[in-house]
Formats: structure tokens, sequence, C-alpha cells
């Protein structure tokens, strides 16, 4: 596995009322970011225990792809938008080499 992958791991949880409209706004994302040409992976994920909450599975396959992800303007609206649809944090993971 190379050294310059990039996972993202954003949790979401849905204010009252606006699980549908967070739902919503993840799914129209999908086809835009799974197009981008650094995107490696692209899903959305939801709590089986509490439906409000969803979790996004991205792969960059470098810093840049990344980076040039936080520059389109579908996430620069998904970022205009989701502070009133929900609470979010999210993991910027880098892979860690395994011994074999």
């Amino acid at each position: 596995m190379s050294q310059s992958l990039v996972k993202i791991t954003a949790s979401l949880t849905a204010h009252p009322g606006k699980a549908e409209e967070l739902r919503g706004l993840l799914l129209d994302m999908a086809p835009h970011c799974r197009a981008e040409p650094g995107n490696l992976r692209w899903d959305v994920w939801r709590d089986t225990e509490m439906p409000e909450c969803y979790v996004l599975d991205e792969l960059y396959r470098d810093a840049e792809a990344t980076e040039a992800h936080r520059r389109t303007p579908h996430y620069q609206a998904y970022l205009a938008r989701v502070p009133a649809l929900a609470d979010r944090s999210a993991r910027i993971l880098e892979p860690v080499a395994l011994e074999e």
C-alpha cells in the first residue's frame, strides 16, 4: 500500500428533523466525489441503531487529490450547508506500514 494514500472518515449526526435532508445532501455528493480524478473511494454509511448518524468513508490517492477535492464547487456547497443540518467531525488518516 502506498504511503501517499489519504483516508478521510467524517461522522455526521443530523440535527432534529434534518436527517432526510442530510441524507439527500450526502447522496447527491457521491457521484461528484467519485468522479474526481484522485478519488479511489467515497461511500456513505448509516448507523443501524441511530439512523440520524452517517459516516463518510473517503479514500484519495494522495494529499494533492485531497486538496483538489476541497476546492471543488460541490465540496464548498456541502461545507456551506452541513452546519445547518448536522454536527460534523472529520479525521484525516494516513496508512501505517505493517511489518510482515
